[in-house]
Order: C-alpha cells, then structure tokens, then sequence
C-alpha cells in the first residue's frame, strides 16, 4: 500500500516525505527521518513533556505548543515546526535558552529541550514581556524534571524577558499544497461537506482530531490505522459560534480555547481546565475528540452534563446533510460505545448560557494536581428559589462505564430545602447510585465516598466556608 506524502518546514527547509504511514508520530519522523535529536522521547503518552515542539502556519502565526510523541506526523502537514535547537542563531542562545543557563535550570538535560519550547511557546505568546511566576507554572504544567527542581525553571520563566530580544527571523518559505487532502489513507479534508463525504464513504476509517488518546493507542497499544479522517483542517468546526442563548463550539477547536469559551460566563471553568491537562494537551486535543471519545474517565463529559450540553451529529444521506441534536447523556450507550451512527460525526458541541442565579461547581481528583487523569469528577448545576432547589444537574466521571447523570440523586434535590439535611440525604443516595470498579487510581469503596464528600464540599461552598484547596499547599 502506497501512504500519502508529508511536508514538514523545518529549519528554514521544506522537508517531502513520501510513503508515510498514518500511524507515523510526528517524533519519529522528527527524530529518525530530520534528525532533529533534541526532541526527546520520554513517555510515549503525553506525560513527561520531554517531546514538546511548536507548530505553527507556514508564516510563524498560530503557534502553539504540543507534545510530538503522540501527535500523527500527517496532522502537521504544511505546518513549520519547531524544536530546541532552532532557537539559537549565529552561536546567540535565545533569550529562553540563556536564562534556563544562567540560572542552573538543567541538569541532566533530558528533559531540557521539552522545558525550552514550553516556555518558548509562552515568550511568544506575551511577546517577550514579564510573566509572573503563575504564568510560568501554568506554561510548564505539562512538563516533568526529575533531578535540577523546578524552581530554577521558573526563575529562569520569570527572567527571560530581561535579555535582548532575538533578531527577526528569516524570511519563511512560501509552501504550495500539492497533496491530495481527500487521499483515504491519511485525509485532510478542509469543508465540512468533504468531512462528511468521506465519512460516508469510508464507515471504518479512524476520526483523528487532535489524537491525544489515538496516539497512545499507536505507541502504547501498537495499533496501527488503515484509514484515516482528521477533522483539524475543517473550516466550520475550527470556529466557536455565540448566541443570545448558547454557545456552538466545533469539534475542531482545541480544548485550551473551547474552555476559555466557557470561561467567558462562568470563570472558574479557567480552573478547571488548568487542572485538565498541561497546556501542549490542550493545545492539541479538542473538544469535540474528548466528547467523542467516551472515556469514563474525561473530564469534560460531567462539566457539560451539568450545564445541560447537546451534541449536534451530523451525515451525508443521499445526496443532503442531515443533522440530530442529542442531550450529551444520552450519547454514550455503553463502555466507550456512543450513539453516533457509522456515517455520522460529532460536529458541535451546544452549550446554553448560565441562566440568572445559576449555582456551579466542578471537582477533579487525581493523584496529582496537574496533567493527571481523575479518579472522580463530579460537576454541579443549580439554583435556588425561596430557599429550595428549583433544578439541579450533577453529572460524575470515573464512576461507571460512562460519564453519567446522577438522576437518583438529582431526584432527592430537586424540590427540597437547601440545607443540611437534604445534603445528607443526597449524598446517601449518591453513593448508592454507581457501581465504581477499583483500579489503580482508587479504590472502589474511596470512589463511593469521595462522590458524597464532594457533594458536602459543594454545600459548604456555597454556604461560604473556607474550604482548603490541595494546590493551596503546593
């Protein structure tokens, strides 16, 4: 079988790979294909950051971080990218590299050039100016060093700004696509009615958005795609549309801007999505791709169940796209199995606008504070009226086969006085409405109690206690 070819600009250079599998990372082809050996492989999974590079358009704009080890090659077609070493020109280090120097921030150096391109990615985001040690941490949430310590890296993150700026760049090449983007091997499509086509066309070929999971299916699980759709190029779902009423976020928008979408009228979403994952991750994957997915344990299922999310399916049928609203619980049918119908793909996620008084919470627990997967997560919508719960929507993840609404529970709620003793009573029937399964990220009587905790927790919230914060302690 003959594979598509791959155009990478790398190093002022326009790299054409031909014969390039789907299942090809972008690491491998940087490593073994460019010898770009500063990128380094240290988990396969996203974990450690020691992978990270910056893609952007051909010209320098979008750029954005992401993690090399479990992004398809064929997904950066056309795309510049960059790694550590092409930040230093004419034996000069850029300012990046010569703070993380002078303040000792490396040691074995493994990890180094994934630390670089992190907060290479935040230095052109603010343009050279100051950031404050905050910003650095977040820009490095998804980066793991185990012998220099953090803390010279973030005083490095807070310095970098003080050394004279890098010269601009050369002139970047002009790059003209002549690929086929409907090739069925590794497709490209860039209209949603090509999407669509294809999809009808090629039922078993593999959905590939930002491929955070499908990337770990490569390097972990050795499966390899004999098609492939990806859905990143579609101009309609690269957009978030808002409403009077609600907002539509395309399956295409990654999750760092489908968040600060929802951020916009409900804040502590920014939170939350901090605790999602680290920046490259959610610079990557989408919304649209963690929905679709199924995973029992994603994050963003039980926060859209709660605000009352739909998913917007979408087909070509002879000859005309049709299209079906679904509440999102109803979506998933069963472990990692979903109602989308073997010609149809998630194409927008419907989010309404918080109403007046709207009550919100949203918990993740994990065995680590950043870019680590939840043990539980449990999200909370409500309001009140004279005193009593008037609607109440609570949706949990790591649970059961599938993020789930606690019906039973919302039952108890709705209706009742707020107050302590409905809490109590909700929260026994929260415990006994799942069934967890113990793994190796909880155990399943720890689940069970963590959900009526949390439930307690929201209560205490919204009564105005001071509630202690594990980040706090970091």
């Amino acid at each position: 079988m003959t594979f598509p070819k791959l155009d990478l600009i790398h190093r002022h250079r326009l790299y054409s790979l031909n014969n390039v599998p789907p299942a090809r990372t972008l690491l491998d082809v940087l490593r073994e294909e460019l010898r770009a050996t500063d990128t380094k492989e240290g988990c396969a999974s996203g974990d450690c950051g020691a992978c990270t590079v910056v893609l952007s358009q051909p010209d320098g704009s979008r750029a954005h971080s992401v993690n090399s080890c479990i992004r398809m090659a064929h997904s950066a077609h056309g795309l510049k990218v960059t790694t550590a070493a092409d930040l230093s020109a004419d034996g000069q280090l850029h300012p990046v590299q010569q703070a993380l120097v002078d303040h000792h921030a490396s040691q074995c150096g493994f990890c180094t050039p994934g630390f670089v391109m992190s907060l290479y990615d935040l230095y052109q985001r603010v343009d050279g100016k100051a950031v404050t040690r905050e910003e650095a941490l977040e820009a490095v949430s998804g980066n793991l060093c185990r012998c220099t310590g953090y803390r010279p890296i973030i005083d490095a993150a807070c310095a970098m700004h003080t050394y004279p700026r890098p010269a601009p760049a050369a002139a970047e090449l002009k790059f003209t696509d002549t690929r086929d983007p409907l090739n069925p091997s590794y497709a490209l499509p860039t209209q949603l009615h090509q999407l669509l086509g294809l999809r009808a066309k090629f039922p078993l070929a593999q959905l590939m958005a930002g491929g955070t999971d499908a990337g770990l299916w490569v390097t972990q699980q050795h499966r390899r795609f004999e098609q492939v759709i990806d859905l990143t190029r579609v101009k309609e779902l690269l957009r978030i549309e808002r409403y009077p009423h609600h907002i539509a976020i395309g399956a295409a928008v990654n999750l760092h801007d489908a968040f600060a979408a929802l951020a916009e009228s409900r804040p502590s979403v920014a939170h939350f999505a901090e605790r999602f994952a680290g920046r490259p991750v959610r610079q990557s994957g989408t919304l649209g791709g963690n929905v679709a997915n199924g995973s029992p344990i994603g994050d963003s299922m039980p926060l859209l169940m709660a605000l009352g999310a739909q998913v917007v399916l979408m087909a070509a049928r002879k000859g005309r796209i049709v299209s079906r609203h679904l509440p999102l619980e109803n979506f998933y049918l069963g472990y990692r199995k979903t109602a989308l119908q073997a010609d149809e793909v998630l194409c927008w996620i419907v989010v309404p606008k918080p109403m007046p008084g709207e009550q919100l919470v949203h918990y993740k627990v994990s065995k680590r504070w950043e870019d680590d997967i939840s043990a539980v997560c449990l999200a909370m919508q409500w309001h009140l009226k004279n005193g009593e719960v008037q609607s109440v929507r609570i949706a949990a993840g790591g649970v059961a086969a599938t993020p789930a609404r606690a019906y039973q529970t919302e039952a108890v709620l709705t209706a009742a006085a707020w107050n302590e003793a409905a809490i109590a009573k909700a929260q026994h029937t929260l415990a006994q409405e799942f069934s967890p399964i113990s793994d190796m990220r909880a155990s399943a009587d720890y689940r069970r109690k963590l959900l009526q905790q949390l439930l307690q927790r929201a209560w205490l919230e919204q009564q105005g206690h001071a509630v202690a914060q594990l980040g706090d302690l970091s």
